[in-house]
């Protein structure tokens, strides 16, 4: 990995996971980003078709965790948070590989860790340019994650947050796919973890969203009447 720019404003306390699938092109400069802010990225790939290798001299900020096959993004987290939470660190920050989420914003999840243990991004200030099947499945599975947590969730299907460690040690997931995202808010309502948002802009660009919305509003409604998550 070339053309990695560090900065000396990095908080020791905090890393970023980083699940990836196929994002080969828009890996290298999501970790290069995140890097001004953390002391360390866990990458962790999800199985993908494309090639992608570490250099030996950034093993010090990055571990790159390759998983078998393409689980789907619960069982990525899951693995990373595991990772980052047998390493020590207080905070775990989670941020999308294809940019749509800008790193500029870690700092901000951070302050809000004063009053919450959990910090989500909140995109749904500026719908502009959000597809509207994802507008109208976020604020779907918002509502009634409200409702389900008895805590005012504003967007639910936001992957950028951050988790103090006792959240990732106290909440386990069952769940393989994006929904596994629900699971852990419910888990953690349930346990008396507090929830807070932020107010970010998100980028959508040419890509491709890996999120479908009918399928993450069926396996949202598996997490919502699920034991596990009860």
């Amino acid at each position: 990995m070339n053309n990695l720019k560090v900065t000396n404003n990095r908080n020791k306390q905090v890393c970023v996971v980083v699940p990836f699938y196929n994002e080969k092109e828009t890996i290298t400069n999501i970790i290069s980003e995140s890097l001004k802010y953390v002391q360390f990225v866990f990458a962790v790939n999800d199985g993908s078709d494309e090639g992608f290798s570490i250099d030996a001299k950034d093993e010090s900020e990055i571990k790159l965790i390759n998983l078998d096959r393409n689980y789907g993004k619960g069982r990525a987290l899951s693995v990373g948070f595991e990772e980052a939470v047998s390493a020590g660190f207080e905070f775990i920050v989670t941020i999308d590989a294809d940019l749509q989420h800008d790193p500029k914003y870690i700092p901000k999840l951070i302050e809000g860790l004063q009053s919450f243990d959990i910090v989500i991004g909140n995109r749904l200030k500026n719908l502009k340019r959000m597809p509207i099947q994802r507008k109208l499945s976020n604020k779907l599975t918002s509502f009634f994650l409200t409702v389900k947590t008895g805590q005012n969730i504003l967007d639910s299907q936001c992957g950028y947050r951050v988790y103090k460690s006792e959240v990732l040690k106290s909440v386990r997931t069952n769940f393989l796919g994006f929904e596994a995202e629900s699971e852990i808010l419910i888990k953690a309502a349930k346990k008396g973890f507090k929830i807070g948002f932020i107010d970010i802009s998100t980028i959508y660009g040419s890509e491709k969203s890996k999120m479908r919305p009918v399928q993450a509003i069926v396996g949202f409604l598996r997490v919502l009447f699920s034991n596990s998550a009860s």
